[in-house]
Order: structure tokens, then C-alpha cells, then sequence
């Protein structure tokens, strides 16, 4: 990830900033998820059942994929020199394009789109987030990724 001053933003919009690694939604990390959620549908957690859909499978939840964000953007978005803390803003535009299949591997490109200083020190940074499945040319998902970096 790259480190720059605030006064080189401009110049990254609408540059890709990085790829994560590949994270696996492997079924012992979806049975947690609808445990941790209380969602237990069983297009998520029985196998057998899922055998049956359209999916032949089971699929991660798609609030699962989500949350895999913020650990997809470590080291994958852009650092400001004197950072003293990055605080999750929000998501925009989030659609859910592809399911992920139990054993699939995810990934998230990030491009930056916009960057606001809101007051003195404190950055709006904006992301277009893309979370590949290895091998599947649709994305599991899209969003618009908001931090908020706050530079002392």
C-alpha cells in the first residue's frame, strides 16, 4: 500500500490501489457466519439440501462477503503520511452480483474514486471495491467502500 500526502490524492482518482489475497469461503467459515448471525437458511448450511438448488451447493452469505471487506483492505488502499486512524465510514451502492460457493476463493481490487477533506486533517476517501471469485469472470459483489482518515 502506498503512503502519500493528502496533497497527492488527486492524482490517484480513479487508479486501481490494490488486490487483496485470496480469502476462502470455506463451509466451516459459513456455518460460523450464520451462527455469529442467526441466519441458518439452509442454502448456507445444509449441503445436502443445497444439492438441490440452482447453486448445486452451498453459498456464503452475501452480508458473509461483506464483512470480509475490511480484511480485504488491509494494505489495499492508500495510506496518508501522519494517519493517525482510519475509521469505517459506510458502504454505498453494495449489490450482491454472483453467489460464492462453499470452497470458493474471494478478492477485492479497490480503485480509488473520490477524496474530500471534510475538515482540517480528516479525509473522505472513496473506493469502488470489486470482490472477484477465482476462476468466475461475474464479481461475488460491488461496492463503494467510504473511509474516513483522520491526519494529525
Amino acid at each position: 500500500m502506498p503512503t502519500i500526502m493528502p496533497s497527492e490524492l488527486e492524482s490517484w482518482k480513479g487508479k486501481e490501489v490494490g488486490v487483496s489475497e485470496w480469502f476462502e469461503a470455506s463451509q466451516d467459515r459459513i456455518n460460523k457466519f450464520a451462527d455469529c448471525t442467526e441466519d441458518h437458511q439452509f442454502i448456507h448450511v445444509n449441503e445436502e439440501k443445497a444439492k438441490h438448488t440452482p447453486f448445486g451447493g452451498t453459498i456464503a452469505h452475501g452480508l458473509l462477503t461483506l464483512s470480509l471487506l475490511p480484511a480485504m483492505s488491509a494494505g489495499c488502499t492508500l495510506g496518508l503520511k501522519g494517519t493517525v486512524m482510519g475509521i469505517n465510514y459506510g458502504y454505498d451502492k453494495v449489490r450482491f452480483l454472483n453467489p460464492v460457493r462453499a470452497g470458493s476463493k474471494i478478492r477485492a481490487r479497490h480503485t480509488l474514486v473520490d477524496a474530500d477533506e471534510k475538515q482540517a486533517g480528516r479525509w473522505l476517501l472513496s473506493y469502488d471495491v470489486t470482490v472477484e471469485i477465482e476462476g468466475v469472470e461475474t464479481p461475488a459483489l460491488i461496492a463503494r467502500s467510504l473511509v474516513m482518515i483522520v491526519v494529525g
